[in-house]
């Protein structure tokens, strides 16, 4: 990318080294409050830095579509989750939040009930208030499941 056009190449697909790790749950984040959808979907935060983000759900039974595979809209809501996390630094002062402008997702396999998801997060590129985002969902075998990639932007804090 050019950086003539004030795009910041921040392509980076390995984990950074100011990473904080722990058990964080969907209500840790001190910017978004109560986040009652990945509370409902059991998403734990296993690690988080500016422009990184990894989390894991459990296919549950009310997960399933009619083929008794994870319902894609289950996936998606994780890998939205992870990217909501790797757009907003828990750490930063809350005065702005960084929301998806659009995103796609391509589906490579079907977990089963019970399979454990790891989603991780990427910043890849931003400019001014937009950024771009990849996500990439694994099962617990390692496996691809899904490739996310989320298109961002920066607002003031409504809340505010």
């Amino acid at each position: 990318m050019s950086h003539a056009l004030g795009v910041s190449d921040t392509t980076r697909t390995t984990t950074p080294t100011d990473v904080r790790r722990g058990k964080f749950g969907p209500n840790d984040h001190p910017a978004w409050g109560h986040d009652r959808t990945s509370e409902w979907l059991g998403v734990t935060i296993t690690e988080y830095a500016p422009g990184y983000a990894k989390g894991h759900m459990q296919v549950r039974e009310e997960m399933l579509n009619g083929f008794n595979i994870a319902h894609g809209g289950m996936v998606f809501a994780l890998a939205d989750s992870i990217f909501a996390w790797t757009c907003n630094n828990p750490d930063g002062d809350g005065s702005t939040i960084t929301v998806a402008q659009g995103a796609d997702i391509n589906f490579v396999s079907s977990p089963q009930i019970g399979t454990i998801l790891t989603a991780t997060g990427f910043l890849r590129a931003s400019t001014g208030r937009s950024g771009l985002y990849d996500i990439t969902v694994v099962d617990d075998q390692g496996n691809l499941v899904a490739e996310f990639r989320g298109r961002s932007r920066t607002i003031p804090n409504p809340s505010r």
